[in-house]
């Protein structure tokens, strides 16, 4: 974010932004974020909550995620880890990892970025022709 021509918002004073942004709950509620350690000065752990799509595999089913950003965030992307297992193409199988040369908003990631853009864009990733009738694995079970 710039403001005033080319003064940029700092890192704690972006994430905070974004803590209290995810924390009032997002859109229809179907997305949230929040920090993991509250006691983290730093802000580079979070948690995402996504609930997947309506008339996909995923409808219904809850899905929590790992951000981590790192001290050049928002420069450059989170890294994103889903702990609740799922099957789409940008996801590593075994590692639960949102491989950013499979998911354009990371691989284009821009400063004006955030996790909710990170969030809201896997959401609709899940409901894409790829994505939305894979097989998934049982509910409940974690990377």
């Amino acid at each position: 974010m710039t403001v005033g021509g080319n003064w940029k918002v700092p890192r704690n004073f972006r994430l905070l932004e974004e803590l209290e942004r995810g924390e009032k709950g997002i859109g229809d509620g179907t997305v949230s974020y929040g920090m993991d350690d509250a006691d983290d000065i730093y802000m580079r752990s979070w948690t995402g909550t996504i609930i997947g799509p309506h008339n996909t595999v995923h409808e219904g089913r809850i899905y929590q995620l790992k951000l981590f950003c790192d001290k050049d965030y928002p420069e450059k992307a989170p890294s994103v880890r889903f702990h609740s297992r799922i099957n789409m193409a940008c996801v590593n199988h075994e590692t639960g990892a949102v491989d950013p040369k499979k998911f354009s908003l990371l691989a284009n990631w821009q400063r004006e970025y955030t996790m909710e853009h990170v969030l809201t864009q896997l959401k609709k990733d899940m409901a894409a022709t790829q994505n939305r009738k894979l097989v998934q694995p049982p509910e409940g079970t974690f990377f």
